[in-house]
């Protein structure tokens, strides 16, 4: 049987803002990337977004990103290597506090916005973030982009790793997301996104923007939290990975 993991990026609301349905998410997915506090989200947040996970059953993940709360995280930034690796374990070890008063265990990192890609195309990045990673937890699961840098850094250091792809984004033939800014980079209707999700997992292949198939080995799909369909999407994902029996589980199931 075919199976794959369902991810969702939460815990982004900061202060009196409120973004996201995380609430009606999480019984839905079976891991959460959770915010840490640079790009989004507050203690507040990620100590309510995590509780929500743990009595949920849902994995909980580190959900990292660049110091932009105002641009949200996706804007570039000039940041050297070292300066990236700390930054990335300053924020796995906040997440990690709220972890443990809950009782779980993180299972996993994705870098977020500006950084995830950044870091994808980046190998002196990619590799110096996947150095930190490891040396917080070297039991923690790296899930990137599937073909970006990142992934192959975090084998390189002995990361165990798990190719992410997604529902809401276009991709460039090189496999790479079309920029936010672009044309046509956010899909916006469920259907299309259900039959794209359907066709990476059943035929390891999606259609760039230019309309030429590239291949996809997705071990998790990700919708974003930020999506204003974001609930619908992950509602008409679910039910239809259920309808063509396709397993949903944790991602450490889907590498194994």
């Amino acid at each position: 049987m075919q199976k794959v993991d369902l991810n969702c990026d939460l815990g982004e609301s900061f202060g009196n803002y409120h973004l996201g349905m995380d609430d009606q998410i999480l019984p839905l997915i079976t891991s959460a990337n959770v915010a840490c506090g640079f790009h989004a989200s507050d203690p507040l947040t990620m100590q309510k977004t995590v509780k929500l996970a743990a009595e949920n059953h849902v994995c909980v993940g580190a959900h990292p990103g660049l110091p932009d709360l105002v641009g949200f995280g996706r804007r570039k930034m000039d940041i050297k290597p070292e300066e990236a690796k700390a930054v990335v374990m300053y924020q796995i070890g906040a997440l990690q506090a709220f972890c443990s008063a809950n009782r779980i265990e993180m299972k996993h990192v994705k870098l977020h916005g500006a950084l995830y890609n950044m870091a994808g195309k980046d190998e002196e990045l990619a590799e110096a973030i996947c150095k930190g990673i490891y040396e917080v937890n070297p039991n923690l699961i790296l899930l990137g982009l599937f073909g970006s840098k990142m992934l192959a850094a975090a084998r390189k250091v002995g990361l165990k790793a798990a190719n992410e792809v997604f529902a809401d984004r276009a991709y460039e033939e090189d496999g790479s997301l079309v920029p936010r800014g672009e044309p046509g980079a956010v899909i916006t209707d469920e259907n299309e996104a259900v039959k794209r999700v359907i066709g990476m997992i059943q035929c390891h292949t999606v259609t760039a923007i230019t309309g030429k198939k590239i291949a996809v080995f997705p071990n998790s799909i990700c919708v974003h939290g930020d999506n204003q369909k974001a609930f619908i999407f992950v509602q008409k994902i679910r039910k239809a990975l259920e309808a063509e029996h396709i397993r949903i589980c944790p991602l450490a199931e889907t590498i194994s």
